[in-house]
């Protein structure tokens, strides 16, 4: 079976010219469907810009990369595009929109489904807030959520179209020991049940026990992280 997420020899750099960087180098990574990993390392090691490449967010540079087999690499904008529908993305500021409710804010995420009815929208909109233990909250506004409550909306909101690959960066790193380790978990489960797979940035070695495998990056590589293991056990 074909990796979900295959990266061969990619290189990045930002900037141009005299001010063109080296930001990824010679990275090389399999994962397969339903797998859980976890990305971790030192900031400014290249993490969010790996993910935001596997998202589709921005175009890769130099080398392969194939999401659900398509290349990405050299990608146009049009193909970017179709590439991240299949996409849900969790980020550490949860990015509600603070005019909107709990319920309307989860409904954006299926904005793109042109097939389902409003009805169908709203239906499918609920019974994600229900699966977050939201349901009763569906009404209300973001100001008048706790953190934790804000990121399940998230979670709800990333996980309603049914994505094949869900995209995290730190998405506990603005929540309390217990918030963090629901949020996780709540991510794990449903992830599992949607057979989904799921790419996670973290600095927080509180919950790499959720992941199946933990990858390190260092300087912009992919490197051998000698505390990983000891980490989850």
């Amino acid at each position: 079976m074909e990796p979900v997420i295959s990266i061969e020899n990619l290189d990045h750099y930002f900037g141009h010219n005299q001010l063109k960087k080296q930001v990824l180098f010679d990275i090389n990574l399999e994962i397969n469907a339903g797998e859980i990993i976890i990305m971790t390392g030192p900031s400014g090691s290249g993490k969010t810009t790996l993910l935001t490449l596997v998202g589709g967010l921005r175009s890769a540079q130099e080398g392969r990369l194939r999401v659900l087999g398509q290349e990405l690499c050299g990608a146009s904008a049009a193909e970017l595009t179709l590439a991240r529908r299949n996409n849900g993305y969790i980020f550490q500021a949860h990015n509600l929109h603070g005019s909107l409710t709990a319920l309307q804010n989860v409904k954006m995420g299926l904005e793109l489904h042109k097939h389902m009815t409003l009805e169908q929208m709203e239906t499918r909109s609920i019974a994600m807030l229900e699966q977050v233990g939201l349901e009763q909250r569906r009404n209300y506004y973001p100001d008048n959520l706790s953190g934790g409550q804000k990121q399940r909306v998230a979670i709800a909101r990333a996980l309603v179209a049914e994505p094949k690959i869900v995209l995290a960066d730190e998405p506990t790193a603005a929540l309390d020991k217990k918030s963090g380790r629901d949020v996780v978990e709540l991510m794990q489960r449903l992830a599992k049940e949607n057979g989904c797979t799921i790419l996670l940035v973290t600095h927080d070695n509180r919950i790499l026990d959720i992941a199946d495998r933990i990858i390190y990056m260092e300087d912009g590589r992919l490197a051998k992280n000698p505390n990983a293991v000891a980490m989850v056990e």
